[in-house]
């Protein structure tokens, strides 16, 4: 269970990893949504291991934007050629009521990164933009539905998907903003590794990652039994439930729910429990102010030795090193 949990907090310390910089050029009612799933995925990257990504935003002129929910942005600067060169990661925010039309500036900026081997995104319909400047032949790109139709008209050599997000090489593209969330992690795991992943879903997605499984090579889906066991769980980090109880409320035996935990999710009811619990209690030393005390009782450990041999074992360190992250 080591490796499946949080241990993405600077696994290997000594690694200096090259700083990634990525740029977001705003368009006209460009989907705020979408643009911020982007940066906050960044965002928490930067915050599980220091200095990994850099971002800058853009306009096409040097004034305001205004984003699909009418609120005001003020890029930091206007795009040129320049500003391309200092970028590894360009995305285009484009939205339901960006205009589709693309100036002749804005197809030589953009055709400029290809050539300077700038990775290029699009989100929402910004894949729109990035066919029209003829940067699409040959590649797989999602756009938002509505825009389907007028992309794959001029966009002969390009598939155009129907999925949430596609990567194709050093293009990336997504047609919502869970899409668009989904594309960043996934070029995360491509620059780096999986656990840093994962420690990006556990804060900004834990729905999902709660179900997160030890063999994802293996898809199978996560039955709604155990799905109810997990939930009961997790609402029961206090005063852990025996795993009879459990059974009792998931309507099957202890040695059938122990197989259900075997077989989709890789382990015992036990150790997910455990990992449920010790996983609380590293969020709530890092953004509280509880005292070890207080956080050890929330979770439902018996005594501070106990909580810190469990959380030693999880993390490689005592709960008392842990960095808090709250002022």
């Amino acid at each position: 269970m080591k490796g499946k949990n949080l241990r993405y907090l600077n696994d290997n310390p000594n690694a200096m990893a090259r700083t990634v910089r990525a740029g977001f050029l705003l368009l006209e009612h460009f989907s705020l949504p979408a643009f911020t799933q982007v940066l906050d995925t960044l965002v928490t990257a930067n915050l599980l291991r220091p200095q990994l990504f850099t971002s800058r935003t853009f306009g096409m002129s040097d004034g305001e934007v205004v984003s699909d929910l009418g609120l005001v942005i003020r890029p930091d600067s206007q795009i040129d050629c320049a500003a391309i060169k200092d970028l590894d990661l360009l995305v285009i925010c484009g939205g339901y009521r960006t205009e589709l039309k693309a100036s002749e500036e804005l197809t030589g900026l953009l055709a400029k990164a290809a050539e300077l081997g700038v990775n290029l995104a699009g989100l929402w319909n910004g894949a729109w933009f990035l066919g029209r400047a003829g940067l699409l032949e040959g590649y797989r790109c999602a756009v938002h539905p509505e825009h389907r139709p007028a992309l794959a008209e001029f966009c002969k050599a390009t598939q155009v998907s129907s999925e949430p997000y596609v990567i194709d090489r050093d293009r990336l593209t997504a047609s919502s903003p869970s899409g668009a969330f989904h594309m960043a992690l996934d070029w995360i795991k491509g620059l780096h590794d999986k656990a840093l992943v994962e420690g990006i879903e556990d804060i900004l997605a834990f729905e999902e990652s709660r179900y997160r499984r030890i063999k994802p090579a293996e898809n199978i889906c996560v039955s709604a039994p155990l799905r109810e066991v997990v939930k009961l769980m997790d609402a029961n980090l206090e005063e852990p439930l025996e795993l009879e109880q459990l059974a009792v409320y998931a309507g099957r035996s202890r040695r059938q729910l122990e197989r259900l935990f075997r077989e989709q999710l890789g382990t015992t009811p036990q150790r997910y429990y455990m990992e449920l619990r010790i996983t609380e209690a590293r969020r709530l030393l890092q953004h509280t102010e509880l005292s070890q005390v207080e956080v050890l009782v929330a979770c439902g450990f018996v005594s501070p030795s106990h909580f810190s041999k469990c959380y030693s074992s999880y993390f490689g360190y005592r709960p008392s090193k842990e960095v808090r992250l709250v002022k």
